[in-house]
């Protein structure tokens, strides 16, 4: 019987507790040996406000667009609380960025009208654009991303209303974690955003540890979070395509077994 391609390969998951099993199970079926450090927590923001009264005029918009499974739940939640159907309210246009938002929106109940090929925010612009030239437009995100699509859309002549879903934060126990799993060794990192790699280099400094972590691999699961390793220098040995999960599985087995992958 052959080996599998990732055996005994210790690789770091940084994403959050709940969403870090698919990642880990993964990896694990491959013969890696999983190592989850959470480095994000999904928190509130600093008032719901915004959002709550974006959802009670939800029927007065064009399109909605959702760049996380995160921001779905978050919709859902607040939606029940202000007492309207996020599904009978909303918009006949969606938009939603990467296959697990798509998911997880229609679980909701939404339909969604647009998806791009590759899970960046330039890929749905490009798919959009078009279409939103005098439209009002709802984005609901994360406070820190980028604000490349509310941009880029005002200047296709979208009104375009930006409101705050959640923030992510670095776990407090992440420093400790981290510190303790680098003592035990690791061969790789995978990363699923540029906030995961933005909180690994402060829970880094955190703990003392030197940051690009020295002999460890980076593995991005697209260009945006490739873009932010390199910006801190840190070069990603394998980025993953397509930008998703098994995506990013795969970049690890292309890295480390190229020959089985």
């Amino acid at each position: 019987m052959s080996a599998q391609p990732l055996t005994n390969r210790r690789i770091l998951v940084t994403r959050g507790a709940s969403q870090a099993s698919s990642l880990s199970e993964g990896l694990r079926a491959l013969g890696a040996v999983p190592i989850e450090v959470p480095l994000i927590e999904i928190m509130p923001p600093e008032s719901y406000e915004p959002l709550d009264t974006a959802l009670q005029d939800l029927g007065q918009y064009d399109w909605l667009i959702v760049t996380s499974s995160n921001t779905v739940r978050v919709l859902v939640e607040r939606a029940a609380v202000v007492g309207i159907s996020l599904k009978s309210f909303a918009p006949e246009n969606i938009a939603a960025v990467g296959a697990a938002t798509e998911k997880a929106a229609r679980d909701a109940g939404l339909k969604v009208t647009a998806t791009p090929q590759d899970y960046v925010a330039e890929s749905l612009v490009e798919m959009i654009k078009d279409k939103v030239a005098g439209k009002r437009v709802l984005l609901a995100r994360a406070i820190v991303a980028r604000d490349v699509i509310p941009e880029a859309l005002r200047m296709e002549g979208a009104t375009v209303d930006v409101v705050d879903a959640y923030r992510n934060v670095v776990p407090g126990a992440a420093a400790h974690q981290l510190r303790h799993a680098y003592a035990r060794g690791l061969d790789a990192v995978t990363f699923t955003s540029s906030s995961s790699v933005t909180h690994l280099a402060e829970a880094a400094r955190a703990s003392g540890l030197e940051f690009p972590l020295k002999g460890v691999r980076a593995v991005s699961i697209g260009p945006i979070t490739s873009q932010t390793l390199r910006d801190l220098n840190w070069p990603p040995a394998a980025e993953a395509d397509p930008h998703d999960i098994p995506g990013l599985i795969a970049a690890v087995v292309r890295y480390f077994a190229p020959a089985q992958s």
